[in-house]
């Protein structure tokens, strides 16, 4: 085995040469050129739509400050256990979400899962960030074009200030403006999705050449990316949350923000809910983390990391609620009608409540709009060059030859050509269905056997044998423990009570949700339960059978990539019964490890000299003890 020539020049910035030459010619994994921007690029992934428009409406939902405090919880039992997890062997062993399977190949369909998952977002998410900029533009005209009434409507002129409307049925112009001029949405898709807008158009296109302006180079132009991306947004929210709070009622909003509503604390729904929003913003369990990892040095100190980028996206949160909640309160007061009716969710509260209340601003609304949308596209900026990044990782992982430049303009004109179906009248509906079918569930499962591959085939005692050779720290019992059971207990149950309390889904078509439990039989029986689901639903019209059972082939083809790998990696094994083969494939990959040769020689020794330890205790008590605590 030829020696390695590892040049890592670490100075008082933490700045190394961006790869490792290997004698034999070979060109190792790409790194990052300074520690920092691994950190900045994590920010800038994990803070993102999710923190602006989720986690306020989420807390609003369940209580306030009982949210808050589950939440916390969750963070600190679940989250930030997983996500220092990832990073772990992402860091270990300088591999993608796909590669990294090579711990245990049985399981490598978790990982094409999760990045089937990260190219259904790509194509979608841009198409949210192309609204913004839209609104980012007319923000710059003399009148906020949203806050009046256009010839035709019958609504309110936003601008207005009067605590004597009260009519539910009359529309503020914010909100009519959103729904017919920017993407003159339609009621459902009876009628089809219709055509794409040209000036939406426009922007996507615009911000796709963004993005592949920022990824061309990989890590070298994210990276470099991150310090505006990751840091400058932080300006703004904080002059925004100084305008919130000085705002007229803004208190009363808050006070539902921090005060909790000890009764809810009891129910599923509260702690399922945060559960949900703690992985989603911090990323976890689509695998963006371990390929963002694999470009550090293998000595990177990323338990400091993992802690700092778990609070700041906490504080981003909390940042974005108390702006969130502080101007809907103000808007409660303004226009009388109560808080809970006016806070929204997702592109009603980007896009239709907070123009609504920036319309009414008699302090230079045109800035503060500039201010919010600029923000806004930043943090999807961000989010967008993390998603991207993933998916020509595990396309390089594959392909090591394929240009980094090439594989980033095909994510480009894909996620482009998926855009164009979002912004055409009918796309924000097709938008719900993909969104819940494609990501939100199939993420669900994936962490789950993402967590069991990590933690039970792989094992925690290789887990903290990889932390004390890269970190040279003992791995404490309460890692060991949320680990290999409390994370795994959380999941599993809130998966379960989901499924016992499954209520109907706020969709345009309404579906049940009753096939959750069929995973737990085989993969195998998703698609045709999914299909027999769609026909025993109430509607007449074909269209809309349609419309389920592709729903649900998107979640089915997302899953059986596990089962299917998981197959196709026993094959490979050069046993000769079945069992034997499974049990093969369910072992690490002879060169599983550091990339460093130098690196992989020793950590093959610890790792037998490991194997060797646990052989040599016979007694029950020291093999449960190993098993269960170290």
């Amino acid at each position: 085995v030829s020696e390695p020539l590892t040049i890592d020049i670490n100075g008082s910035d933490g700045a190394t040469l961006p790869l490792e030459i290997s004698s034999s010619n070979e060109i190792l994994r790409q790194k990052w050129s300074r520690n920092i921007e691994f950190l900045l690029s994590c920010i800038a992934l994990s803070v993102g739509f999710g923190n602006v428009w989720r986690f306020p409406y989420t807390a609003m939902e369940n209580g306030g400050g009982t949210f808050l405090m589950a939440y916390l919880i969750v963070l600190f039992l679940i989250g930030r256990p997983i996500y220092y997890l990832e990073m772990i062997v992402g860091q270990l062993s300088s591999r993608g979400c796909v590669k990294v399977y090579d711990m245990c190949p049985l399981m490598r369909g978790v990982g094409v899962g999760q990045t089937l998952t990260m190219v259904i977002i790509v194509g979608y998410y841009a198409v949210i960030l192309a609204i913004a900029v839209r609104y980012f533009v007319l923000s710059f005209e003399p009148v906020l074009p949203w806050s009046v009434c256009q010839p035709g409507w019958d609504c309110i002129s936003s601008s207005l200030i009067n605590t004597n409307i009260t009519s539910d049925t009359t529309k503020q112009s914010a909100s009519l403006y959103f729904t017919k001029t920017i993407t003159n949405q339609s009621d459902d898709l009876s009628s089809g999705i219709g055509t794409p807008d040209w000036k939406l158009a426009v922007c996507l296109l615009v911000c796709w050449v963004a993005i592949t302006a920022l990824t061309m180079r990989g890590i070298r132009s994210s990276g470099k990316a991150s310090y505006f991306l990751a840091l400058f947004p932080y300006v703004i929210l904080a002059i925004l949350m100084c305008r919130a709070v000085t705002l007229d009622g803004s208190s009363e909003g808050l006070k539902k923000l921090f005060i909790p509503q000890w009764e809810k604390l009891y129910t599923i729904e509260v702690w399922y809910a945060a559960i949900t929003q703690c992985f989603f913003s911090l990323t976890v369990g689509l695998g963006a983390v371990i390929v963002f990892s694999s470009f550090n040095n293998f000595s990177h100190n990323i338990y400091r990391d993992a802690m700092i980028i778990s609070w700041v996206d906490t504080f981003s949160s909390l940042l974005s609620g108390v702006i969130v909640f502080g101007v809907v309160g103000h808007l409660a007061h303004v226009t009388g009608k109560p808080f809970e009716k006016l806070m929204a969710n997702g592109t009603t509260l980007i896009f239709e409540v907070y123009p609504e209340v920036i319309a009414k601003m008699n302090f230079y609304p045109n800035v503060f709009a500039v201010l919010f949308f600029l923000m806004f596209i930043l943090l999807g900026l961000g989010s967008n060059m993390g998603i991207v990044t993933t998916i020509l990782t595990s396309v390089k992982d594959r392909f090591p030859n394929a240009k980094t430049w090439k594989v980033v303009l095909g994510i480009a004109i894909y996620g482009f050509s998926c855009g164009l179906v979002y912004i055409s009248p009918g796309g924000l509906h097709v938008l719900g269905i993909v969104d819940y079918y494609g990501v939100t569930f199939p993420t669900l499962i994936l962490v789950i056997l993402e967590v069991i591959t990590f933690c039970w085939l792989y094992g925690v005692n290789r887990i903290c044998l990889d932390v004390k050779l890269m970190l040279g720290i003992e791995t404490g019992i309460f890692w060991k423990v949320s680990w290999r059971f409390v994370s795994l207990i959380f999941l599993i149950t809130m998966v379960i009570m989901q499924i016992v309390e499954a209520k109907e889904l706020k969709v345009p078509f309404g579906y049940k949700i009753f096939a959750w439990g069929l995973f737990s039989f085989t993969m195998l029986q998703v698609f045709g339960w999914a299909i027999h689901a769609a026909v025993q639903q109430p509607e007449k019209t074909m269209g809309s059978k349609i419309v389920k059972i592709l729903a649900w082939g998107l979640f089915s083809f997302t899953m059986l990539q596990v089962i299917g790998w998981a197959i196709y990696a026993a094959v490979q094994q050069p046993e000769k019964t079945m069992g034997s083969k499974i049990v093969g494939a369910m072992k690490p990959t002879a060169d599983w490890g550091p990339e460093s040769d130098n690196l992989k020689r020793n950590y093959d020794v610890e790792v037998r000299q490991l194997n060797n330890t646990i052989d040599n205790e016979t007694d029950l008590k020291s093999r449960l003890r190993r098993t269960f605590l170290m």
